[in-house]
């Protein structure tokens, strides 16, 4: 297992808060690694060697390894260590369930409470994301499709709740990871985020809702030929 992530060497042993602030970057790391298939499901993760090549002892890591368990990335077996879970479609599915319950509540609000920079911003992500379009840059528009939902819940003074959405979607990047080739073209996928700014922006926060849900069913148009394309990253 080599990690292909750059995370400079550091001592950590200046004090709990830094152990802590270093185990969510290695969290960070690995969730990546997982996310993208680097490590694929049943790799066995070792707490030591992990620990080598970030050049940290092994708490930070530790704590990292309990925080992907806690998203369902990864499961410790005592005794026999730490391993990579395979892709549960149960799991994607009820984790976009209740990240559509989480997260048109958030557009609605946004319509009503977004401000011009808001939806500026918005805007400007929409331009990004015209580009990634353009250039077949799947990676750049998936890192600007995030950066537009987290947006979206800082429009309605949202963040701790979008913090609770990415601890559920993990099982749901990866599905959109794997996606890059089968998926609902980015064409699609950004016209649906423009109906979505132009209700935030029209003050509409139903036809904000209904947008949004639209938007978030698209997985389940894909998840089958993803599931079939991938059989065995899948357990059920």
């Amino acid at each position: 297992m080599k990690l292909k992530f750059e995370l400079s060497a550091m001592q950590d042993d200046t004090g709990g808060s830094r152990r802590s602030t270093m185990g969510f970057r290695v969290f960070e790391i690995l969730k990546q690694a997982i996310v993208q298939v680097q490590l694929r499901p049943g790799n066995l993760l070792s707490e030591a060697e992990v620990a080598k090549q970030l050049g940290l002892s092994r708490q930070p890591v530790r704590e990292a390894f309990i925080k992907l368990a806690d998203v369902g990335l990864v499961e410790i077996r005592p005794q026999r260590g730490t391993f990579v879970v395979f892709i549960s479609e149960e799991e994607v599915r009820n984790a976009r369930f209740i990240r559509e319950a989480i997260e048109v509540a958030i557009v609605k609000k946004s319509a009503i409470e977004a401000t011009d920079e808001d939806i500026a911003i918005l805007n400007g992500l929409l331009i990004k994301q015209h580009e990634d379009e353009k250039a077949g840059d799947m990676p750049g528009f998936l890192s600007h499709d995030e950066e537009f939902h987290l947006a979206i819940s800082k429009a309605g003074g949202c963040q701790k709740a979008w913090g609770i959405i990415e601890n559920l979607k993990a099982q749901m990047d990866r599905v959109r990871y794997l996606s890059m080739d089968t998926a609902t073209p980015l064409k699609i996928l950004i016209a649906q985020h423009e109906l979505i700014v132009k209700a935030i922006t029209e003050r509409a926060p139903e036809r904000a809702e209904a947008a949004m849900r639209l938007h978030l069913s698209e997985i389940l148009n894909s998840l089958p030929k993803i599931r079939e394309a991938n059989a065995e990253l899948f357990v059920d």
